[in-house]
């Protein structure tokens, strides 16, 4: 390997997996520095494992209320398609977190109520402690909520910076100010916390989580029309998406899912007989309808007698789509054959309560 041209080797590299890479920095301190350490080859090497074809789920366990359990594991991976997954150490194995919808880069992001949040690679265990924001420190402590609002993670696509975001109503956390929403977002360089001003003019909708697809967070507006309001994460200003043609009122909403399929922003939707899932064209500023399930024929989207919603994960070749029941304490990863209507269980998770991301495995790190 010695005698090849650096560039060579780098070509190589880039077509290895994380866990191998990880292994060359203690045989070769040129190769580590050089190659593996380089955030540009690392940002190549994981566009790589994109192309693979290949679907990761990293598996986060979440708060189901008990306190601290000795038998809990923090993140467990897995491979779609391998009956193998992987359980990962953290320095906190015996707490309970829940994770933002998104993962970014091979990175995920957990919080919970005022603890730090953490930041952490699943795949090379490295991870980084977040300060709580001034919601975490204040609002937990002066309204009893009954729904409480989500955090994002993204990344700033001109900057190349991550940015944990808390957008919330102000009112319906005890705030009295005038704007109608607040938002936080986390600066890494300075570790600190600070407002974005002016924060978005619409309610969002705290039920359901934000998704980070091209650049932006992305949330359901709460009111009399249902919108779909996006932060740049660049700017870090809001702007409203153009109206989808399946979003009037509270009630569809509550069959809707805000997700992110193939880096394009997409909502599933469940209007009986059918799950419906839209894309969003960026460039043309339209809706396209690219997948439509019949419920009809996909038994395993009824549990305990009444239709659930599943949230789409990833797209599986050209035929094949990944879902997780996330209305269900132990619901399965579920793939669904589009040309066949044949569901099968992708796994079937052993952990009480969990939720399932789609991630990348990466060598990228914010420390």
């Amino acid at each position: 390997m010695e005698l090849l041209p650096h560039d060579v080797v780098e070509y190589i590299f880039e077509r290895l997996d994380v866990k191998t890479l990880l292994k060359f920095t203690a045989v070769s301190k040129q190769w580590k520095s050089s190659i593996i350490q380089c955030r540009s080859f690392q940002t190549r090497q994981m566009l790589h494992r994109k192309q693979s074809g290949k679907t990761d789920v990293v598996l986060v366990s979440l708060y189901d209320g008990a306190g601290s359990n000795p038998n809990i594991e923090a993140l467990r991976t897995l491979v779609v398609g391998s009956t193998v997954s992987v359980k990962i150490p953290t320095t906190w194995e015996n707490k309970f977190y829940q994770v933002c919808n998104s993962s970014c880069d091979g990175l995920i992001c957990l919080y919970y109520r005022y603890n730090p949040s953490i930041v952490v690679n699943p795949t090379t265990r490295c991870h980084r402690t977040i300060p709580p924001c001034n919601y975490q420190l204040g609002a937990f402590h002066r309204i009893r909520q009954l729904v409480s609002p989500s955090p994002g993670f993204g990344k700033d696509k001109i900057c190349g910076t991550y940015k944990p975001v808390w957008l919330y109503n102000s009112a319906e956390v005890g705030l009295k100010i005038k704007s109608i929403t607040t938002c936080e977002v986390f600066d890494f360089t300075t570790n600190a916390w600070r407002y974005i001003v002016p924060a978005s003019p619409y309610l969002i909708y705290h039920s359901q989580d934000p998704v980070y697809c091209d650049g932006s967070l992305h949330w359901f507006t709460k009111g009399d029309e249902t919108n779909i309001l996006a932060l740049d994460l660049h700017t870090e200003t809001f702007q409203v998406i153009p109206r989808p043609p399946f979003l009037h009122s509270l009630l569809r909403l509550i069959e809707s899912i805000i997700c992110s399929l193939h880096d394009r922003l997409c909502v599933s939707e469940r209007i009986w007989p059918e799950q419906v899932i839209w894309s969003f064209d960026s460039e043309e500023k339209t809706w396209k309808k690219i997948y439509s399930i019949d419920l009809k024929t996909t038994p395993s989207w009824r549990r305990n007698n009444r239709w659930r919603t599943f949230t789409p994960l990833s797209v599986l070749g050209k035929d094949k789509l990944l879902f997780y029941d996330g209305e269900s304490s132990d619901g399965p990863l579920v793939t669904l054959d589009l040309r066949t209507k044949y569901c099968d269980i992708a796994y079937k998770c052993k952990v009480k309560a969990y939720k399932a991301l789609c991630y990348v495995p990466s060598l990228i790190s914010i420390l």
